[in-house]
Formats: C-alpha cells, sequence, structure tokens
C-alpha cells in the first residue's frame, strides 16, 4: 500500500519515543520523514549528512532493534540525505542493519556527492571538538514570572509575554519586541516567557542568545567555512529569543542571515522574541525588510516604573533573599533611585553588604551614605517624590492630603514648602512640579516659592521648618 512506509515509520517512532528523553526525540527523530518501503528496506529523509552521522554515532542500537521489529531479522535502513545547498533533490545512502556499528562503517565505502558538505553541523554553543551537541536554553532561572513585580509600567509587555508562554507561535504576537531603557526589566521578562514555555512544552527546544553573541558566532562561522550548520541549528529552534536586536545595526551581513532564519521560523510557526532599546521606528542602521518584519506581531514597551511599582520590586528582593530593612530604608532607596530597577537592586545589595562587612546597623544615615557613593551620580539629585514624602512625614500628613485640593492651612504650607525644594533640588520644571502636587499650573508653583522664601525672612519658626528639612534632604 502507498502508505506503509508511513505505518511503518509510525510504530518505530512510538518505540523510540518511549526510550528517549523527550528533548533528544525532539531534536533527532521529529524532523525525520519516511520516504518509502521496498519489501524489507525502509527508507528515511534526514536533514543533512550530518543528522545521518549522528543518528548512526548514537541512536543505530536502538534503530536496529525497531527496524527488525517491524520488519523483521532481514530489515534494512537506508537513508535518503537533502543536499546541502537547499536543492529539492537528495541523495540516498543504503545502510545493511547487520553492517551497523562503528568498525564496518570506517571500512565501508560510502558514495558521497561532491557538493555535500564535509563539515558536520556544529552547535555554535559548543567549543569545537566535543562531541555532545545538545541545545542548551541558556535561561536563568531567576528570572521567572513569579519573580517579575506587574506596574502600570510593564502591564501590557507582561500580558502579551504571558499569552506567548501559553500559546508560543499561535498568538497574533510573533514575533513579540519587548523594548524599554537600561534596567527595566527587558532580559527579565524575556527569560520569563521561555522559562514559562519550557516548564509547560518541555519538548520544545528554547533558545536564548545575545544579539553580540549571535554576531561572533555568525563570524566564526565564516573563518571557518560552516555558515550552513550556522543557519540549519537556529532554524531547528521551536522558540528563539534575541536581546538586544538594536546591536545588529550596521551589521549588514549578520542582519542578511538573521533575515533568513527569522523568515523560516516564523513561516513554521516557531515564536520570535525580541528586545531592544528602542521601537522598530526608531532604531538606525536596520535594514528596512527587518525593520517590517518586528512589526508583524506586536511592540510592548517597559517604562520607567512608578513609587509603588519601585517598593514592591525592593520588597520581592528582600523577600527572596529572606531579609527585612526598616520601611524608612526602603521608602528612601525607591524614592533617591527612580529610573533604573537593575542600579536600584544594586543600591539594595551594595547597602547589605556595606552593614554586613562594618557590622553596622541598616539605617537611613547608612543608606544615604551609600547611595552617594555606590550609586554614581543618580541619586545626587533628589526627586520630587521623594521631597512631598520627608515633607509629609515631617508635618504627620498623609502624601496624599499634600497632593489633594484641600485648602487647609497646614497643608497648604506643607504643599508650598515641597514646592519650594523642588524647585530648589531638582531639575525639574516648573509645570513637572505643579504636576506632582496635584495638578497646580507653573504660576502656582511660583507663587509658593515666593511666599516661602517670603515666610522664611520675617517667621523664625518657618524658617527653623526650612532647616529640619534640608538637613534631611541633604544626602550626607
Amino acid at each position: 500500500m502507498n502508505n506503509d512506509h508511513v505505518k511503518v515509520w509510525n510504530a518505530c517512532v512510538q518505540v523510540i519515543k518511549d526510550n528517549l528523553p523527550l528533548q533528544a526525540f525532539k531534536t533527532w527523530f521529529e524532523p525525520i520523514l519516511p520516504v518509502r518501503l521496498e519489501n524489507v528496506a525502509l527508507t528515511i529523509q534526514v536533514p543533512s549528512h550530518f543528522f545521518y552521522e549522528w543518528l548512526e554515532e548514537n541512536y543505530i542500537d536502538l534503530l536496529r532493534k525497531v527496524i527488525r521489529k517491524e520488519l523483521g531479522p532481514e530489515g534494512r535502513l537506508e537513508y535518503s540525505i537533502v543536499m546541502e545547498n537547499n536543492a529539492t533533490k537528495s541523495t540516498p545512502y543504503t545502510v545493511k542493519l547487520p553492517a551497523l556499528n562503528k568498525k564496518s562503517l570506517k571500512n565501508q565505502p560510502v558514495n558521497m556527492p561532491l557538493n555535500i558538505a564535509e563539515n558536520q553541523i556544529r552547535n555554535p554553543f559548543i567549543i569545537p571538538g566535543l562531541k555532545k551537541v545538545n541545545v542548551e536554553s541558556n535561561l536563568n532561572p531567576a528570572y521567572a514570572f513569579e519573580n517579575f513585580v506587574e506596574g502600570d509600567c510593564n502591564r501590557l509587555a507582561r500580558a502579551s509575554g504571558y499569552a506567548v508562554a501559553n500559546k508560543p507561535g499561535g498568538t497574533a504576537f510573533n514575533p513579540l519586541l519587548i523594548y524599554g531603557g537600561v534596567g527595566l526589566g527587558k532580559t527579565h521578562l524575556a527569560h520569563s516567557i521561555g522559562i514559562a514555555i519550557k516548564n509547560q512544552f518541555p519538548n520544545k527546544t528554547v533558545l536564548y542568545v545575545g544579539s553580540e553573541k549571535f554576531a561572533h558566532q555568525f563570524i566564526d562561522s565564516i573563518k571557518n567555512n560552516t555558515t550552513a550548520d550556522f543557519i540549519h541549528f537556529y532554524q531547528m529552534i521551536d522558540v528563539l529569543i534575541m536581546d538586544d536586536v538594536q546591536f545588529f545595526a550596521g551589521k549588514e551581513k549578520t542582519q542578511d542571515v538573521f533575515f533568513h532564519i527569522f523568515n523560516h521560523l516564523h513561516q513554521n510557526g516557531k515564536q520570535i522574541i525580541l528586545t531592544s532599546d528602542k521601537p522598530p521606528v526608531e532604531m538606525q542602521g536596520m535594514e528596512q525588510r527587518l525593520l517590517s518584519r518586528f512589526k508583524w506581531g506586536l511592540s510592548a514597551d517597559l517604562t520607567t516604573p512608578d513609587l509603588e511599582t519601585r517598593i514592591a520590586i525592593l520588597e520581592k528582593k528582600m523577600y527572596g533573599n529572606g531579609i527585612e530593612l526598616p520601611k524608612e530604608v526602603v521608602e528612601y532607596l525607591a524614592y533617591s533611585i527612580n529610573t533604573n530597577v537593575r542600579e536600584m537592586e544594586g543600591a539594595l545589595t551594595s547597602l547589605l553588604a556595606q552593614a554586613s562587612m562594618n557590622k553596622k546597623n541598616i539605617s537611613l544615615d547608612l543608606a544615604r551614605q551609600m547611595v552617594d557613593k555606590f550609586v554614581k551620580n543618580t541619586a545626587r539629585e533628589v526627586s520630587i517624590e521623594y521631597i512631598q514624602k520627608v515633607v509629609s512625614d515631617y508635618f504627620e500628613l498623609p502624601i496624599e492630603m499634600l497632593k489633594s485640593k484641600t485648602r487647609k492651612r497646614e497643608v497648604v504650607q506643607a504643599r508650598q514648602i515641597s514646592m519650594y525644594f523642588s524647585k530648589r533640588m531638582t531639575k525639574s520644571s516648573l509645570a513637572n512640579i505643579g504636576a506632582h502636587c496635584g495638578g497646580k499650573d507653573h504660576a502656582t508653583v511660583l507663587h509658593a516659592c515666593r511666599t516661602v522664601t517670603n515666610l522664611s525672612e520675617t517667621d523664625k519658626q518657618f524658617r527653623g521648618y526650612l532647616e529640619d528639612l534640608e538637613k534631611k534632604l541633604t544626602l550626607q
């Protein structure tokens, strides 16, 4: 019958699947196609000469058993090896099972066409010369979804990433491009998606790679004349996570090879996840055909986290490390470092290290010293939010009241003082300061600053308030 070769191979595959890890089966047996069955000779098609050699080197005993089980003791296996140049023709290799052992194979002549590459397909992540060709995902388990704090700044990106993790290659988010500034969590989220896919679909091949690493591998493949192997390796991936694609800018040949890999994966329903520091429309030095493909799916941005999200991130990190800090210290870090999550987490780590090495208690003063010393210039300019927090605490008022429209005298005074220090200690515009204080306009901020200046010159008690607050706000 016409489908006998399919039935025989499917029966073999069932036995093979039960005897191999899912990842090995996925990599080395799913790409095989049954071609024909003539008498007791089954012909299977494999993607390359390297694939053929790998099967003989590692799985020949298993193949011998399943073929004999289905076709009897005289059963034979023939390989139809696809040309390395992607030609439609293929070149068959006939191998009789009784001769399938390493010694006899080396002594057995095999007719090979001249245009089939002699080199093996090399995994670019494995040092040349090593036989093992496992595809490691390169995912960091610490970057799971459970450790990713959600906020308004990342809600769209996280939700779309979660959708991709549940149905890789099966959503409209392909490719999924996550973009944002330094230290906002792009890499963390990309790893989270990959980890979730590996957990739910263990048979899928997931690979995380940085764009610079990819470019260096491509250059090595050109030097070693293994470009076909390099491309074939990446075309076997089910979920490709490419970090910092903006580094492809200006690298025309690297962009070209990634373009072809991208097309192959996308056309075969594989999931592609990209990260970048900017959206496609702002990427310079990139080919238009590549940029157009980046726009096929969804571009989700990560913005600077708000105060509540920053505090939640610090608390999450503390909980994960089994440590506890005074609330005022956590709030100080969150208020002071307001643009970069990575730097904020680094400040927390430095603070813990300083306290441990110097055997000091973690206090607000120590936090101030550490931030000034270890976080470069990030915290030298205090934020409007931090000023509002210090002023609110000083006058024992809820910070929400400071931002409200109430005209109570004590609230108005505290609000004006926060505007005064915001103008003095930050580079924010008057309009931005007003926006942080309940939507006031720039004229209101100017009036507040003049009022505070006048009161400081005529009211001794008020001047004392300002002196106390300035000490609290000044980093030592």
